[in-house]
């Protein structure tokens, strides 16, 4: 499979400050040093904060400006305070990348109530946190803005397994995407998903430890690359979808039904 990589540009996202949640491994990582290779100052949020501190350097290294915040999505005030932290250093960013996620990998009818509470905290109610948050700032600054949410081709297609609660989830996410792109129109807030199928991460691998490699079943019998929905990201979070609100684009290599 060829690597499809964005040849990157320093002006293209030059003056901006990102906030990329989940970004001490896989996509989070990667969409933080996409858009620092393009210009952005990158605030980088997880958890694992010595991971962080790896990012930033490597960001660095490369002639990027990056730095880190400590954030746990599941819990509100932590978002408020990465939030107040991000603004109070380098500003209030105009583009959030809702990345962090996880899966539920049960089944329905087993799952414990801290199970639906995580994977719900994590995937719903903290992106709503997070966005809700920077759109306040930004509107209170009378400032445009680009919130981007990952969402997952799950949301739109579930053929059994256990991960009933993440479908869901995700689909709550695209509705989201949709309602607050109207909310926040007036203001210049566009808000915008990407539902990937499946691509690498470690995500992915834990589900292939778990099932098997699914790629044989895809019609073109591979898993996606990360640096393939660089395009995307990029696309979404610059100028040149200034009109672009609302929309939950799918980048899945054909992998699924429609």
């Amino acid at each position: 499979m060829a690597r499809m990589t964005a040849q990157p540009d320093p002006t293209l996202l030059a003056g901006e400050i990102a906030l990329v949640t989940g970004a001490s491994s896989g996509l989070g990582a990667r969409f933080a040093e996409l858009l620092a290779a393009h210009g952005a100052h990158v605030v980088a949020a997880a958890r694992r904060t010595d991971r962080l501190a790896e990012l930033v350097g490597r960001i660095e290294d490369a002639g990027g400006r990056a730095s880190a915040v400590a954030l746990d999505v599941t819990d509100a005030a932590s978002i408020t305070a990465a939030i107040e932290e991000c603004a109070g250093g380098v500003g209030v960013p105009g583009i959030l990348v809702n990345n962090a996620g996880i899966p539920d990998a049960r089944r329905a009818h087993r799952m414990p109530l801290e199970v639906v509470d995580t994977v719900l905290d994590t995937n719903v109610r903290g992106p709503w946190l997070l966005s809700t948050g920077v759109a306040a700032k930004l509107i209170e600054a009378g400032r445009p803005g680009r919130i981007v949410n990952i969402s997952s081709m799950a949301a739109f297609v579930y053929t059994g397994g256990a991960a009933a609660l993440y479908s869901t989830a995700k689909a709550a996410v695209n509705r989201m995407t949709e309602a607050l792109a109207v909310e926040w129109s007036a203001h210049r807030i566009n808000v915008n998903a990407i539902a990937p199928g499946v691509f690498a991460s470690e995500m992915t691998d834990g589900m292939i430890a778990r099932i098997g490699d699914p790629s044989g079943a895809f019609p073109r019998q591979r898993i996606g690359l990360p640096e393939q929905l660089d395009s995307t990201l990029l696309y979404l979070v610059s100028p040149a979808s200034e009109c672009v609100t609302g929309t939950v684009v799918r980048v899945d290599d054909g992998q699924l039904s429609r």
